[in-house]
């Protein structure tokens, strides 16, 4: 069997091939490993990578790892591609990614209960955006949608897991305002939401 080192070396080159998420399952197939065992060795390299202080990190996504730029070096990769052009998420659909966020899985009845206004098209464009789908049916009369939050929305938010999720009272911004109808996001900060959800 190859070594540690080898076989993070060949992860690495995995991750930057691949582009999107790799997920622990693909590489212990591969290498005919455990998952826990792989795991490990991805965090292993994730925190090397850290200790060196790379402008490459690799962030966890929902147990499947990923290189991205540090965000630290966000403003010169800003200035190297200008213009960069920020689409963003309106107030709205900020108000209602939160809800699904902490509420999940959720229909739009409660989400709509919440807020005390229609959610129609946030919903619709969340949906478009990759950042909320649809995981199932509620029991209640009807069986309306239950919503959820995606992998997408780990991503752009920058958590490895939902229990990454800060406390409803600390919940600070992660994406600005902008038409909840166009493009998709592509920042990692977010305006502070209001929504007392605890009392909801």
């Amino acid at each position: 069997m190859a070594s540690n080192k080898t076989i993070k070396s060949a992860i690495e080159s995995m991750m930057f091939v691949w582009g999107e998420p790799l997920d622990i399952k693909e590489i212990a197939e591969i290498f005919n490993m455990d998952k826990k065992e792989v795991y490990n060795l991805c965090k292993e390299l994730q925190e090397e990578y850290e200790q060196e202080g790379r402008g490459i990190v690799i962030r966890e996504v929902n147990r499947s790892f990923q290189f991205t730029t540090r965000r630290e070096n966000l403003g010169y990769i800003e200035r190297l591609c200008t213009p960069v052009r920020h689409k963003r998420l309106s107030q709205s659909a900020l108000e209602v990614l939160a809800i699904v966020a902490y509420k999940q899985p959720v229909t739009k009845g409660e989400i709509e209960a919440v807020r005390g206004i229609r959610c129609d098209r946030v919903i619709e464009g969340l949906v478009k955006k990759k950042l909320v789908a649809e995981v199932g049916r509620s029991d209640a009369v009807g069986r309306p949608i239950l919503y959820g939050t995606t992998d997408e929305f780990l991503k752009q938010f920058g958590f490895a897991s939902l229990k990454e999720l800060p406390a409803i009272e600390d919940l600070e911004g992660v994406l600005t305002e902008d038409d909840e109808e166009t493009g998709a996001t592509d920042s990692l900060y977010m305006q502070q939401i209001s929504i007392d959800l605890s009392d909801k």
